[in-house]
């Protein structure tokens, strides 16, 4: 497919990082003439936040790509099965199979010491800890950029996490994968192992968990090549 049956793209962002995160691939793709929806989704359950995402597909007047960082992967892989989607791309993100939860993946390698996801509150909603924002979750960013979106990060409620996927859209999409290869917050270990289950075209960047927004342009490149399919 080209640009002119593929020209719509939603963003889908992760936990501990807002949609506003991707205001740089969003710059390089509409000025090449993409349409892009940059999804801002509730983080109150799994079945909140696909249905989020599926409101924004049905918004399309065409096909479309779906991008998600981290969570937003999850959300991605659930709601791509969706007739309009065209191709996944996964930004250091999780790949959750059907009847997995994005907990369990998480589990299923080693944690980096510098990841600073808390456990839940007595609301059952995860922050992030404070002192290790900046080396865990965006290492490569200034500090005052890191201090900026530890101060507008915002809670997700730990169900998000333990609730296991219906559906698995890489099973019947084509699908990309970013590798961070400096990941604390997703271990390069569990992207690959991802990566390879799903089959996901890889490309890998040294990064920190948040490359998109540390290295726009490669994430533009990765999601413009999905469109172009």
């Amino acid at each position: 497919m080209n640009i002119s049956k593929v020209k719509n793209i939603i963003l889908v962002h992760g936990a501990f990082a807002d949609g506003s995160g991707w205001e740089g691939v969003y710059k390089i793709l509409t000025a090449k003439g993409y349409n892009i929806t940059v999804l801002q989704y509730p983080m109150t359950s799994l079945e909140d936040d696909v249905a989020a995402l599926n409101r924004a597909i049905d918004k399309q007047d065409g096909p479309v790509v779906l991008a998600g960082h981290s969570y937003g992967g999850t959300i991605v892989t659930e709601a791509g099965i969706s007739a309009k989607v065209s191709s996944l791309v996964y930004v250091a993100a999780f790949e959750p199979d059907a009847g997995e939860t994005t907990f369990q993946l998480v589990q299923s390698e080693p944690i980096a010491p510098e990841n600073g996801i808390m456990p839940p509150d007595d609301k059952g909603f995860v922050y992030y800890e404070k002192e290790k924002f900046h080396a865990g979750f965006c290492a490569d960013l200034p500090v005052e950029k890191a201090d900026f979106m530890y101060a507008s990060h915002g809670a997700i409620a730990v169900s998000c996490f333990t609730t296991p996927v219906k559906n698995a859209a890489w099973k019947t999409k084509p699908s990309y994968a970013i590798i961070t290869t400096e990941d604390k917050g997703i271990v390069p270990a569990l992207q690959y192992k991802m990566a390879k289950r799903s089959g996901a075209k890889v490309t890998e960047v040294k990064a920190s968990h948040v490359v998109f927004i540390s290295h726009p342009e490669e994430v533009a490149a990765v999601i413009e090549e999905a469109a172009n399919r």
